[in-house]
């Protein structure tokens, strides 16, 4: 058997990689990754890759027994009969998706159809987003509600090891408070013709701030993976650009709070527990012209939803408020509800590889 795995055109990552790690042992099968250049260094030694521009990747596609990817991907390609494509997609749904959109660039949604018209089958994190997934794509096969294998290390009984290995590796002590910004993209920005997109959030500063107050801090710029060629982290000190970090899963794991907008890690992070800030700068223009949202974000938040710096800084360093206990508890209960680290274990059971 031939699997050819797919995360964001090109990392070692998400939920294919949890399901790669379960099969990489598997007697008689072969395993092939997309990889791009930029992200090569994430990638264990050995392991079967071919670029994202090398021309042989359609032929490998048609080659694969089983197809696994965390979105689209973008290649033309024909799928063999005997072939399975497994979409793990990569994120509970809160900005709406491909026809829900807002805007999108023309021609781009016909594209995109083109994959989708391939997936035999579609995870979904939840039975909230089931609905939405479906909907949204146009999706007719099987949707699985299984949870996401991603997510089942942040509940594995590896997870307090691999947090001491990563923070070790980003030289943070143990008194440090690691605090992950991880915003979301913009369709604007993106499809802009614009080379170089600031950040809305000064990293050093930030840092800087928080460690007036006595207390050491460390802040995580990770930029999306839809703008690390685009938006650059300033450095400085309590800084540490991220983005080509090998994995977000355990990023989560060697943080201690969460930042961002709309993101869906919100939604993966607080299996976690740790404490979630949403700074929010754009938040009407975002949820009204750019994407758009499935629920109303505000009385659902798991954290403050927050528009200025100095808030921001106030609300990290701030203890949780019992209003935002209570929506985090029922946040996690809505959209975690399936998370119970064995996501792998339904996939690979209804894919008739446990």
């Amino acid at each position: 058997m031939h699997v050819f795995y797919q995360s964001f055109h090109g990392r070692f990552s998400d939920s294919p990689r949890a399901i790669y790690e379960r099969l990489r042992d598997r007697p008689g099968t072969e395993h092939t990754w997309l990889q791009d250049p930029a992200h090569a260094a994430a990638f264990p030694p050995g392991l079967a890759t071919i670029g994202i521009d090398d021309p042989g990747v359609r032929g490998v596609l048609e080659s694969a027994d089983l197809v696994v990817a965390g979105t689209h991907t973008e290649y033309d390609w024909d799928k063999p009969a005997g072939t399975t494509y497994l979409q793990t997609w990569h994120g509970t749904p809160l900005k709406r998706i491909h026809y829900d959109v807002l805007m999108a660039p023309p021609g781009r949604l016909d594209w995109l159809d083109r994959d989708v018209a391939r997936w035999d089958v579609l995870l979904s994190p939840n039975s909230v987003s089931t609905p939405r997934l479906r909907n949204a794509f146009g999706f007719e096969g099987e949707v699985w509600e299984t949870g996401y294998p991603r997510n089942d290390l942040l509940l594995s009984p590896e997870a307090a090891r691999v947090r001491k290995q990563v923070r070790c590796e980003l030289h943070l002590d143990d008194d440090v408070t690691a605090v992950l910004y991880a915003p979301t993209w913009r369709d604007d920005e993106h499809f802009s013709s614009t080379s170089s997109v600031p950040m809305h959030v000064d990293a050093p500063s930030l840092a800087r701030r928080l460690n007036e107050s006595g207390r050491p801090h460390h802040v995580l710029p990770r930029m999306h993976n839809m703008m690390t060629e685009r938006s650059h982290p300033a450095g400085g000190p309590g800084v540490t650009d991220v983005s080509y970090y090998r994995d977000v899963r355990e990023l989560m794991l060697a943080a201690d709070v969460l930042v961002t907008d709309y993101s869906s890690l919100m939604f993966d992070f607080a299996l976690t527990g740790k404490p979630i800030v949403l700074y929010a700068y754009d938040l009407h223009r975002f949820r009204n012209e750019i994407r758009g949202f499935y629920f109303d974000l505000l009385p659902e938040a798991p954290g403050p939803v927050l528009s200025t710096e100095d808030d921001l800084v106030a609300a990290v360093l701030s203890p949780v408020s019992e209003l935002h206990r209570k929506r985090y508890a029922a946040f996690r209960e809505t959209y975690g509800h399936l998370e119970d680290g064995h996501a792998t274990d339904r996939v690979l059971a209804r894919l008739g590889l446990s």
